[in-house]
């Protein structure tokens, strides 16, 4: 059964928006972890815009289960990971005029930064999961620069606007999916996913993990956090 990482930038994406020390990431992290989450996910962007340096080093503290680190591939944030040791680092593109990450980091172009990155986290002991299109070709990338898991983007078939254009980005899923559990790769699956998309993926049991965010959290400002995660966990143990 796959499980559950709650990805909780939105929260700190609250606070920031009027600077003020509240709500808290860390409260929200461990409420998440309470109501059955298996992992805790924070983004620490270059330009800090959510999440903060203080955030990730108490959320090391402070997470029971795992601490999910998803960062860009540059030498600060290798810098940051080596002393922090996240349970697991997610490699993801960044830029800086987007609202949120768009699209998955693509190998082609920086293949031989993110292998040094892959390489230098490693051999340190902190696995490397890489957030990617379900492309076979940047799965294959990925097997190569000797990723341990990747993550399938899945904002495409999220975002879709018809039947057809969902069919056709989910198809596209399915076969990254199988490729990468064929090249014997951990599977994690996220972005844009809510409590509606989430059943399109019943019966893809390769997938370990599901990463979610802002789903959870903007249910969450309705219901709590408690009820967001344990009712997102519930149509995942469905699938």
């Amino acid at each position: 059964m796959a499980g559950l990482a709650v990805n909780v930038d939105h929260v700190a994406t609250l606070r920031e928006a009027r600077k003020v020390s509240y709500p808290e990431p860390v409260a929200a992290a461990v409420l998440a972890e309470l109501a059955g989450a298996d992992g805790i996910v924070v983004h620490l962007r270059k330009d800090r815009r959510h999440i903060q340096d203080r955030d990730v080093r108490i959320l090391r503290k402070v997470v029971q289960t795992k601490l999910i680190l998803e960062m860009a591939s540059t030498s600060e944030m290798v810098g940051i990971a080596l002393d922090i040791k996240p349970d697991l680092v997610t490699l993801v593109p960044e830029k800086k005029e987007e609202l949120t990450t768009q699209g998955g980091l693509d190998l082609f172009v920086h293949k031989n930064s993110v292998a040094e990155t892959v390489g230098s986290l490693q051999d340190n002991g902190i696995p490397v999961s890489i957030f990617i299109d379900p492309a076979p070709e940047q799965i294959k990338l990925a097997h190569k620069i000797n990723a341990s898991t990747v993550e399938i983007h899945t904002g495409t078939f999220c975002d879709a606007t018809t039947p057809q254009k969902m069919d056709q980005a989910f198809d596209k899923i399915v076969d990254a999916v199988k490729l990468a559990h064929k090249l014997k790769l951990k599977i994690n699956a996220g972005h844009g996913i809510c409590y509606n998309t989430i059943k399109a993926f019943n019966g893809l049991h390769e997938i370990d993990e599901f990463s979610i965010g802002h789903s959870i959290v903007s249910r969450a400002v309705l219901v709590g956090m408690e009820r967001a995660v344990k009712e997102m966990s519930a149509l995942i143990k469905e699938l």
